[in-house]
């Protein structure tokens, strides 16, 4: 069965800044692959576009731009705020908030988001919004271990179960 709109696929993947030899960022093996329902758009568009029509048993390798990817780095991303909202009582605390430290956050839509503290001043502290992939070329191999339709509460919910 090749992957398509509303096959469950399982794979192994190594993901890579670059290329082939490139540092690791994540890897995925077959004790616990990742499975996702392909075409709903939960991933990359050019990630699954890259593993259409494999089949169970299939390798790939392939690579994607930073554009491709998570885009540029975005200069409107990095925010200087307003120091006392990570105020509790009157206080910073500086155990939790340290210059390099990802902080749960919301956008202005109450949407969750993450951001990286750059710099903590007397009265800002400037986060870095943009996605940590952000501006950096990607670098994917593995293997297709299974490719299965997808049942009627998966396609219901929109995910594989």
């Amino acid at each position: 069965m090749k992957i398509g709109k509303d096959k469950v696929v399982s794979l192994t993947y190594e993901l890579r800044l670059e290329n082939a030899e490139g540092e690791m960022v994540q890897k995925v093996e077959k004790d616990r692959p990742f499975v996702y329902l392909f075409g709903v758009g939960g991933l990359l568009p050019a990630f699954e576009a890259s593993l259409k029509d494999k089949v169970e048993g299939d390798s790939f390798a392939f690579g994607l731009t930073s554009e491709e990817a998570y885009g540029p780095i975005k200069d409107e991303a990095v925010i200087a705020l307003d120091k006392k909202i990570f105020e509790v009582d009157g206080k910073m605390d500086e155990e939790l908030y340290k210059v390099g430290q990802v902080v749960p956050m919301q956008n202005d839509q109450g949407q969750p988001i993450h951001g990286v503290i750059l710099e903590i001043a007397e009265e800002t502290v400037t986060m870095d919004f943009n996605h940590p992939l952000a501006g950096k070329d990607l670098h994917f191999s593995g293997d297709i271990l299974e490719v299965r339709e997808a049942t009627e509460e998966e396609l219901e919910h929109g995910h594989a179960h």
